[in-house]
């Protein structure tokens, strides 16, 4: 049923606003948990053992969506479960999860390119890896604890001034704002070898008055970084929040009670329940996206909440 839909609105033309970088769709990759208990389970779950003895049972799994910035809704794509694994003695992980989901669904994006956006947790090599395998290009977070080899080298290249920087002035309401972008390009991902070589960037954002750094953070990517482009690579990386806010939050929060137990099961009953309410909300994304009935309905009630209330009857 995903990939159908996406198809169809792919066939529609509904997807061109929603692709940036030359014509690329920006797939955020991004786990949540939406089931947790001390005492109801099933062989589905994952188990973790307290150091008090206590035992909890949960479900989680990848929620993969199409983002881009400047758009306000996200395109749910088919969710990746992190359950027991046939042959494995560890327990399932988000790593292996959004592996298998790349795996399964890069034939879904045969003839449109692709870009996986994801938290420091992806800014691997193994996984920066897969996705190149698979025809995907990536901008994830890359964070200095967890990538002291390449943070060395930009430390080197920073002092014989091959760190490039790019400032620009953009005004936010009455607040004037200073972008101040580092970039450099193939450097290794790692110290041991072989190593992937990526292109970083940086952006710290500060208010011109005072200095007062408003947001920072850097990513990795194999998009090619230079003064014309590494605003727009950075604009895409930063289009990963809206998995939380768009998504995570609005199914958490919004009226589809993501994390309500509505029935667990044996089996797959847990996971089943959470793949319909996935495709309510994908379903309430594409009428908006197209229906002008559901629009001015919409409009007419305000939240999604209001919108749930109605009588249909």
């Amino acid at each position: 049923m995903f990939p159908w839909i996406y198809q169809a609105l792919q066939k529609g033309g509904y997807l061109k606003p929603f692709q940036s970088l030359e014509n690329h769709l920006l797939v955020t990759l991004d786990g949540t948990q939406y089931y947790r208990s001390s005492t109801l389970h099933c062989k589905k779950c994952s188990i973790r053992t307290h150091k008090t003895g206590a035992v909890t049972y949960s479900h989680s799994a990848i929620l993969p969506v199409i983002v881009a910035p400047g758009q306000s809704h996200v395109i749910s794509l088919a969710p990746e479960f992190m359950t027991p694994q046939d042959g494995h003695e560890k327990q399932d992980c988000e790593m292996a999860a959004a592996k298998r989901w790349v795996t399964s669904h890069a034939c879904d994006f045969m003839e449109q390119k692709v870009t996986l956006l994801g938290d420091d947790l992806y800014s691997h090599q193994p996984m920066c890896e897969h996705a190149l395998d698979t025809d995907m290009n990536f901008i994830f977070t890359c964070l200095p604890d967890s990538h002291p080899a390449l943070y060395d080298w930009l430390t080197y290249l920073n002092g014989i001034g091959d760190v490039h920087t790019l400032e620009v002035r953009q005004r936010n309401k009455r607040v004037q704002e200073i972008y101040r972008y580092r970039f450099v390009n193939e450097i290794p991902l790692r110290d041991t070898q072989p190593s992937l070589d990526v292109n970083w960037c940086e952006l710290t954002i500060s208010r011109e008055s005072d200095a007062k750094v408003l947001y920072h953070n850097a990513f990795v990517t194999r998009h090619l970084l230079n003064a014309q482009t590494v605003a727009s690579v950075v604009e895409a990386g930063r289009a990963r929040w809206k998995t939380e806010n768009e998504n995570h939050n609005i199914l958490k929060t919004k009226g589809y009670h993501l994390e309500h137990s509505f029935g667990h099961g044996q089996d797959h009953l847990a996971s089943f329940l959470l793949t319909l309410n996935l495709l309510a909300f994908l379903f309430h994304t594409v009428l908006a996206l197209v229906d002008q009935s559901y629009q001015r309905i919409r409009r007419q009630r305000g939240t999604r909440k209001g919108f749930f209330k109605i009588s249909w009857l």
